[in-house]
């Protein structure tokens, strides 16, 4: 799963990474929460590429209720084809979430030790989404798949990042051949990727700034988890 993630990239190399026109608009967050309202990067009308606020819980169109997003921050990739809540997004409004970096927690014992976890060659990176509109309100939900190497011990699931070469086809409204497009959801390389512990502060929504993404001593060291 993927419940919390960081954005402290410069606007401008976001523009850059994403092909926007002009560098978007957002708030630098290390502890972004379900429920907040997220950076995305989807197509417009237009076909240019745009970035927008999203509302982090997708809340599928045909829902009664919208508090069905509190319970839909994340899709399992190996349903997205299926499951009536996502499939519809999945197959029209697919989109981008820049990210620097995310958090995972792994059981120990009766408690969780937070992680962050990040690509180690891409300080801005995407994660795959899926959006939704209901009653006006654009929501979203992170995709998720099968942990690599490095996260299984930490956790079973991990959010599905989109390689740079592969943000067009993802983000074309007009691709909608369900089984190319899965073969995206993926696991990303674990060699890749780094790991270390943080500190319990991140468990706080309210707790906000660098210091989240500090190493810390406490729980085991990244080179136990390989």
């Amino acid at each position: 799963m993927c419940g919390r993630y960081s954005l402290h990239a410069n606007p401008e190399v976001v523009a850059l990474q994403f092909g926007l026109a002009q560098a978007p608009e957002f708030k630098a967050s290390y502890n972004v929460c379900p429920g907040s309202e997220i950076l995305v990067v989807r197509t417009g009308r237009d076909g240019e590429r745009v970035a927008r606020q999203h509302r982090w819980g997708l809340i599928p169109h045909w829902a009664k209720d919208p508090a069905i997003g509190n319970k839909l921050a994340n899709a399992r990739g190996e349903s997205l084809a299926e499951r009536p809540a996502f499939r519809d997004a999945f197959r029209h409004w697919r989109c981008l979430v820049p990210a620097s970096g995310f958090y995972e927690w792994q059981r120990v014992g009766r408690g969780k030790l937070p992680w962050y976890l990040q690509p180690r060659d891409a300080p801005l990176f995407a994660l795959a989404g899926i959006t939704a509109s209901w009653k006006g309100l654009r929501t979203l939900s992170l995709i998720t798949t099968v942990a690599n190497e490095l996260m299984k011990p930490i956790h079973e699931r991990m959010p599905v990042i989109i390689a740079p070469q592969d943000y067009g086809a993802w983000l074309d409204p007009q691709n909608r051949d369900l089984d190319a497009l899965l073969r995206y959801v993926k696991p990303y390389d674990a060699a890749r990727m780094a790991a270390h512990r943080v500190g319990m502060r991140v468990n706080t929504p309210e707790n906000d700034d660098a210091s989240l993404i500090e190493e810390t001593a406490d729980g085991p060291a990244q080179r136990e988890l390989l």
